[in-house]
């Protein structure tokens, strides 16, 4: 066993810097569902967003710090006044709060971007800690960039954050340059030069742009950090981030190498790395480590010998750590509530008992039109947000013809929240364009396409498949996706879930 000196802070950033990954941007509702679901999953902070951006991030952090107990919550503010009054104004609800602010250390950045000398980012890094400890007294400073940071010099402003207030101080490699063995001697530099080191928590935050985030959090660990700041599936800016099911896992799978732990439900990851990638319309890859549907699939005859022998020759997890059943069992129109309520458990989602009948209710219409579901059919209802994304139009009915040479042809009846219903038809290359152009006409909404993604959830020549319609809109990105066993219905769905998201954000920017 390790002693609690020894357990390492898992800070997940899915709702902040998971977010600004193209395309992956939340509602208010998906952000919160998120956010419950990682403090299920028994992360220790909760970095909910960047209140300054607008006022829905601002909305959305007070949210989280609102209704999700357990977790720190924490927002994230540049070394500006008003910036940290925002944070602290969003996260004031939150029983346990956090002020996240950081500054720009490398030459590159502070030359090219910020225009100032050494001296003035020592003063504006303290002036920012010092503000925000007016405010609370969990303060984490990040210096962006700081492993392509001078080490004498990083040294010195980790030293005068700390005097000033820090209880985190985060390395951040904002740009995935550094390596594994070079990240370690960088903390074991500061943890050997700044004399007040003891007195704040080392924490790691890596990019993926060299492939190298989850390498570089766990050297960082082998060298004396005790916070890794991650995302569900992976998700950020470029590349991405640190992966939170893969140094979670490869630090319970080698307990005794790393000698530290998380608190982490581990199987809780597969549930919430489904969850996340199904609000954000980012697929798993097959073979993503730990979650992906190959983690635990063995076709090679030699690895199939073995693991019929004992399951240990192949693998170093058990798929129940991570909360992937193996069950073969398969569900039809005649199973039960239980059934479906068990397999449900067995899959790691758990449903308050208004959810469940929605669930079953789908789940029964569902079952008219297959003849077996299938556990990505189950994990597609479950995952449906509840009532879909809020907004005027609804699909009433939808016609479609195809053919060869002609192209295709479709009529789309829409319904009005104020209980106005129009009909269009048109024409396009296919029945989905046509379907497209058909939905443009009766809402007078043009977004240009910038991209169309389809794929099967489950097996057989009914399975459901899963549309994800990507959209630009007056230089906005929206997304919208649907699933139905009709894919064309899918994309109509999806397509017009775009609409809608895209008349909630002018009511609201109208308000």
């Amino acid at each position: 066993m390790t002693s609690n000196a020894d357990r390492v802070m898992i800070f997940d950033t899915t709702l902040r810097d998971g977010e600004q990954s193209p395309g992956c941007s939340m509602t208010q509702p998906e952000k919160l569902r998120v956010a419950k679901a990682l403090a299920e999953l028994g992360v220790d902070v909760i970095e909910a967003g960047f209140p300054a951006a607008s006022r829905g991030d601002w909305e959305s952090v007070n949210a989280v710090a609102r209704e999700v107990q357990g977790p720190i919550i924490c927002g994230l503010a540049r070394c500006d006044r008003d910036d940290i009054a925002k944070v602290a104004s969003a996260v004031a609800p939150a029983a346990n709060r956090r002020i996240h602010v950081f500054l720009a250390t490398s030459a590159i950045h502070r030359e090219l971007k910020l225009n100032m000398a050494k001296d003035e980012i020592i003063r504006r890094a303290v002036e920012g800690v010092k503000i925000a400890c007016g405010y609370c007294d969990d303060i984490e400073f990040s210096p962006e960039d700081a492993s392509r940071t001078e080490l004498e010099f990083l040294a010195q402003v980790v030293e005068a954050v700390i005097d000033a207030g820090a209880t985190t101080v985060n390395i951040p490699d904002t740009v995935g340059y550094t390596v594994p063995h070079e990240f370690a001697e960088l903390f074991r530099y500061l943890r050997k030069n700044v004399p007040n080191i003891e007195r704040a928590r080392l924490s790691v935050h890596c990019h993926d742009d060299l492939g190298m985030a989850v390498a570089n959090s766990l050297m960082a660990v082998v060298a004396g950090a005790r916070q890794i700041e991650c995302t569900i599936n992976g998700i950020g800016e470029r590349a991405g981030n640190c992966s939170l099911e893969e140094v979670v896992m490869a630090m319970r799978t080698r307990e005794t190498f790393f000698n530290a732990r998380t608190q982490i439900n581990s199987q809780r990851l597969y549930p919430v790395s489904r969850l996340v990638s199904s609000i954000t319309g980012m697929p798993i890859p097959r073979n993503k480590a730990v979650v992906g549907e190959n983690a635990f699939a063995h076709e090679s005859g030699i690895h199939q010998h073995g693991m019929l022998k004992h399951a240990s020759t192949y693998e170093i997890m058990r798929p129940q750590d991570v909360g992937l059943s193996r069950s073969s069992l398969v569900l039809g129109k005649h199973s039960g509530r239980h059934a479906l309520r068990e397999r449900i458990k067995e899959l790691g989602f758990v449903l308050e008992d208004a959810e469940f009948e929605r669930v079953f209710n789908e789940f029964k219409a569902l079952a008219d039109k297959k003849k077996e579901l299938f556990d990505g059919d189950i994990e597609a209802l479950v995952l449906r947000a509840e009532g879909g994304d809020a907004g005027p139009w609804s699909l009433v009915s939808l016609q479609t013809t195809s053919s060869v040479d002609g192209g295709g042809k479709a009529t789309v009846a829409l319904q009005n929240s104020d209980g106005t219903r129009t009909e269009r038809s048109a024409s396009g290359d296919g029945p989905v364009d046509a379907a497209f152009k058909a939905i443009e006409e009766v809402t007078g909404l043009r977004p240009a396409l910038q991209k169309f993604e389809l794929r099967s959830l489950s097996e057989g020549e009914d399975a459901q498949g899963e549309a994800v319609v990507y959209v630009n809109y007056q230089s906005r990105s929206y997304r919208g996706a649907s699933v139905t066993t009709d894919i064309v219905e899918s994309a109509t769905r999806a397509f017009l879930e775009v609409i809608n998201r895209i008349e909630s954000s002018q009511r609201a920017h109208a308000a």
